[in-house]
């Protein structure tokens, strides 16, 4: 027991250090992104994978490039479906897998989806990958932080240094990813009009109602 508290005491002093250590790496002209010294890098026709041991895991950033001429999104909606269609595509990837915590972020100006899919080899040994999607016309990005189950409470502060690491240019805007900015009206505001012009209808009504009563009287 002592030695296992021991080891926790020492990786808490060590991450500081660790923090200190990964330094900013292009991904291209306009993202950017912190690693480890001795990442690798693979450059393929359509796709430009980073990759680093980290002290508990295992860190991979990925730009792969959307086909040309690609059409832009029109909507937010679109956009949505396009980061909802990746994450089951990364689900699907593997029988044993399941996708938790799924939720919506912003990096920059840009919307992104963040969310864990949790591995299971079927022999016990969990597998968690931490998601942060990017979808631009020219590109998505995909930054991933890969680490073993029994790491879970230890990850938290370098899973956190490596996604709040992540920079994008200033070029990079919302009309990089769908054209409109108009999202339409939500749940709440839709509620809001239309029960507010439903309420407005009945007191006309009632106005109108005890009008017709006072004119019947006199």
């Amino acid at each position: 027991m002592k030695k296992i508290f021991l080891s926790l005491t020492l990786l808490l002093f060590a991450m500081p250090g660790f923090c200190q250590l990964i330094k900013p790496v292009k991904i291209d002209s306009l993202v950017t992104v912190s690693l480890p010294p001795g990442y690798q890098k693979k450059d393929t026709l359509n796709e430009r994978i980073f990759s680093a041991n980290s002290m508990f895991g295992y860190m991979i950033a990925i730009r792969e490039a959307n086909v040309k001429n690609n059409t832009p999104l029109k909507k937010e909606k679109d956009l949505n479906k396009v980061l909802k269609d990746i994450v089951k595509q990364i689900q699907g990837e593997s029988a044993e897998s399941s996708a938790q915590f799924v939720r919506d972020t912003t990096i920059g100006t840009l919307k992104a989806k963040t969310f864990r899919l949790k591995n299971n080899d079927g022999s016990g040994n969990i597998q968690f990958r931490n998601f942060v999607l990017i979808y631009t016309q020219d590109a998505t990005y995909t930054f991933q932080y890969v680490y073993p189950g029994d790491r879970e409470d230890l990850v938290k502060d370098e899973y956190r240094a490596f996604i709040s690491s992540i920079k994008l240019s200033p070029e990079l805007q919302r009309n990089d990813q769908y054209l409109s900015n108009a999202s339409g009206m939500s749940a709440i505001t839709r509620i809001e009009v239309f029960g507010g012009a439903g309420l407005l209808i009945i007191l006309v009504i009632v106005f109108i109602v005890r009008r017709k009563k006072r004119l019947a009287i006199d």
